[in-house]
């Protein structure tokens, strides 16, 4: 269901502009062309997860405590009914796993009363708590299962990035669909609609002639467009190259070397009592009537080709994502197996949708997107989501992951909308994750509040035309939605004007704000500030963060304030007379 480096490192953009010089190819000198492998590569060790404090995790246990609180409130009525039955919790930094949590029920209702919008529940006998090993139907989670498998053909020369898909599958290229790329698929910009209802056509073969006879709504690469048929188009190439079916490749390449004994497509019987129920699939909201779905995929059209599909079908637990996402937060490996290059990581975290803004996307990953991964977010944030509930979110840049795994269409689909529990945990994970102050034991913080205005003023000062204000900044806000400005008033608050201010990071390269005005990603590192300040008797300085109603980054932080001029200093935060005079609303003063 559709729902900087330094050194010798290549940044995400030269790797792109490198890859598409390449025609698409993928050049790796450590990995000469040639056949698909048939197990991955064994390397020396490499970080392994294993549960421990947040402490050890370097993360703040009280944001971890409130993950927890906040997503046991989305088991009520949010706002009519609970979002989800249940779901299992896991987040962690580094090797460390600093929670792992289940609540609620993995089976709760045995069916769905659409007259009263009720679900019909299980005698209490019959009911099952959630587990921490409970495991789940992934849905389009799936997807990046096999983009990785894809991606590890694109490096052993068996499959080019810009090469044809229908080169692959000669009957790919009917309806106007002879120029799409591999690319584009991975990337969703072949100009596929979202999904077509596959499994009302009888057969597999009928069901491939469905999409072989499928015309782009759009011109491929013009456009972007989440579509299933992207990654069932990806299975059926994967397939043909390596002569093997997907569940297969997804067992010798992927799972069984990492150890993910919890994965799989098809589920054997002897799992149900360990997996999470979903839906009563009945029409009209299902396309097939199956009753109660539990130990099956979910998906139709998944179902309808057996339960091994390239957008829906693969089943996990917690622990095992985040063994996945700790294998590509370590450049490809785990333990003793390799089953990407670090090369190849990289690729998966770039974005090559940079014509479409807002819809950033690597090969198979979703970045940047704040709608589910929160405050998580960057431009270096890969993540997913699955329709039944599920989502996982790996944030390279403070070594940390996240994974929710919620029964949310339990027992019906429509009783959820959204993906406020998946931000929620996003929020406090990205919380948990200190930010030390640059001066001293406090810096200012905005919060993360949303639809809000903060503001942190100055008292009034006598400035000069050499008057200048000097502080540091650091800052992560939702891009252009939420800002934090710098602004100054001479008639005691009646009127603000901008203030223009540079910025420059640690190795010294600097910003004008010439707008007084910053918004979306900083690198998360603290910022000199420096901006010239309006000769007045009585200026008043302020910082203002504003918010809208929907999604916040990590917010923003100000510490060590200075005014001085050829008068001398002017005001001085670390005197404790002029920090009291400080006028702070909505931001707190903060240890981390």
């Amino acid at each position: 269901m559709t729902e900087d480096a330094a050194g010798d490192r290549l940044t995400r953009r030269q790797l792109v502009g490198r890859t598409m010089a390449l025609g698409g190819a993928l050049a790796f000198a450590s990995l000469p062309a040639g056949p698909a492998e048939a197990t991955p590569r064994t390397t020396g060790r490499h970080p392994a997860l294993r549960h421990g404090s947040p402490e050890r995790a370097g993360l703040l246990p009280r944001h971890l405590d409130q993950l927890v609180a906040d997503a046991e409130a989305f088991l009520a009525p949010s706002p009519n009914h609970p979002w989800y039955a249940g779901a299992v919790l896991l987040a962690g930094r580094g090797s460390t796993v600093a929670l792992h949590r289940p609540i609620g029920m993995a089976v709760r209702y045995a069916a769905y009363d659409e007259q009263t919008d009720t679900g019909v529940e299980f005698p209490a006998s019959e009911q099952i708590r959630m587990s921490e090993d409970t495991v789940f139907d992934l849905a389009s989670v799936s997807k990046l299962f096999t983009s990785i498998l894809a991606v590890q053909q694109l490096e052993r020369g068996a499959l080019e990035l810009e090469g044809r898909v229908a080169a692959y599958l000669p009957e790919f290229a009917r309806a106007g669909k002879q120029g799409v790329t591999i690319r584009q698929l991975l990337t969703h910009t072949s100009g596929f609609r979202a999904w077509i209802p596959l499994y009302n056509a009888p057969s597999r073969e009928e069901k491939l002639e469905l999409i072989w006879n499928q015309a782009p709504l759009n011109p491929p690469g013009t456009k972007y467009l989440y579509s299933d048929l992207n990654l069932i188009s990806l299975q059926l190439v994967l397939e043909k190259i390596t002569g093997l079916p997907l569940d297969t490749q997804l067992r010798e390449r992927i799972t069984a070397p990492l150890g993910m004994h919890r994965t799989r497509y098809n589920p054997p019987a002897s799992w149900k009592p360990a997996i999470a129920a979903t839906e009563d699939a009945r029409a009209p909201w299902s396309g097939l009537d199956r009753g109660l779905v539990w130990g099956e995929v979910h998906d139709e059209n998944a179902y309808s080709l057996g339960g091994v599909a390239g957008h829906a079908g693969v089943f996990s637990s917690a622990w095992d994502l985040a063994v996945l996402g700790r294998t590509l937060l370590n450049g490809g490996a785990y333990g003793r197996a390799r089953i990407l290059s670090p090369a190849s990581v990289e690729l998966m975290f770039t974005d090559f949708n940079t014509a479409f803004p807002g819809d950033e996307h690597g090969l198979g990953f979703e970045l940047y997107q704040h709608w589910y991964m929160g405050a998580m977010a960057t431009p270096r944030t890969a993540g997913h989501t699955g329709f039944t509930g599920t989502s996982l979110v790996l944030d390279p840049t403070t070594d940390s992951f996240l994974v929710v795994l919620g029964n949310s269409v339990h027992p019906v689909r429509s009783w959820r909308s959204g993906s406020a529990p998946r931000v929620a945990a996003a929020n406090n994970l990205a919380r948990a994750v200190p930010v030390r102050p640059r001066h001293g034991r406090t810096a200012w913080f905005s919060g993360m509040a949303s639809a809000t205005t903060a503001t942190l003023t100055l008292p009034p000062l006598a400035t000069t035309a050499r008057s200048r204000l000097r502080c540091a900044l650091w800052w992560d806000t939702e891009p252009q939605s939420d800002v934090l400005v710098l602004e100054s008033s001479a008639d005691g608050g009646t009127t603000w004007q901008p203030v223009p201010f540079m910025t420059a990071t640690p190795d010294g390269t600097a910003h004008e704000h010439q707008t007084g005005s910053v918004t979306g990603w900083s690198g998360r590192v603290w910022q000199r500030l420096s901006a010239d300040l309006p000769a007045a008797p009585a200026l008043v300085l302020r910082w203002r963060y504003t918010t809208d109603r929907l999604y916040t980054g990590r917010g923003a932080y100000v510490d060590g304030l200075t005014v001085r001029g050829t008068d001398g200093t002017a005001f001085d935060e670390t005197r404790p007379a002029d920090a009291a005079r400080i006028e702070a609303v909505g931001w707190t003063a903060s240890t981390n």
